[in-house]
């Protein structure tokens, strides 16, 4: 008898990944202490607070704020007093979405300390492999899943010999302004990443 795939999506408030499992058939959710931004099956909670149990989800896509993760920002920790304990909390959290009892988890993060402090990703992906032009390398770490194949390749512009993506100017920096919500649009999964996801790991 054919079951639904579940999915839970976490720490996403765009809708794209939940989504596009959703349009492969799957009972796909998103959770998040934010509200979504896009209409559909969203848990307005924690992932701790789900209490996840075995055999309730077949796959989790996790996608913990980078925040006090990334290496752009790691430098602050030595310069602002309490950071260096909030990118502790946060490597917490990817230890926990890393223990859950679901038999397939992806773990998506640019690159950090994660890599340094738990352990070195399974897969580094750009989104100008998947149909995107854009410039944007993603860790992804990986419990009982394939790597993600690429699925398009799009070629940058060449700016003094080095690429350069539509998301980025010449100099190589992204052309996104700060704004009270740059951190949000940033965190948006790829529409061409996310069909990907959706594509490779229904299966």
């Amino acid at each position: 008898m054919y079951r639904a795939l579940n999915v839970l999506v976490a720490c996403e408030t765009s809708g794209a990944v939940r989504d596009a499992f959703r349009a492969r058939g799957a009972n796909a959710w998103s959770v998040d202490p934010l509200p979504t931004t896009a209409p559909g099956n969203h848990f307005l909670n924690t992932l701790e607070n789900l209490e996840i149990e075995p055999g309730e989800w077949d796959l989790l896509i996790a996608h913990p704020p980078c925040t006090y993760l990334c290496s752009s920002g790691l430098h602050w920790n030595h310069r602002r007093p309490g950071r260096a304990d909030l990118t502790e909390k946060a490597l917490d959290f990817v230890r926990y979405v890393m223990a859950l009892p679901v038999p397939r988890i992806c773990v998506e993060n640019p690159i950090g300390c994660i890599s340094t402090r738990i352990r070195k990703p399974d897969q580094i992906i750009q989104p100008h492999q998947f149909g995107e032009g854009a410039s944007k390398a993603t860790c992804l770490w990986l419990k009982g899943l394939p790597h993600l194949a690429h699925t398009e390749t799009v070629e940058p512009r060449w700016v003094a010999g080095k690429p350069r993506w539509a998301n980025q100017t010449d100099t190589g920096q992204n052309r996104l302004s700060p704004s009270a919500d740059r951190w949000r649009k940033r965190s948006v999964t790829y529409p061409g990443i996310a069909a990907a996801m959706a594509a490779q790991w229904s299966v």
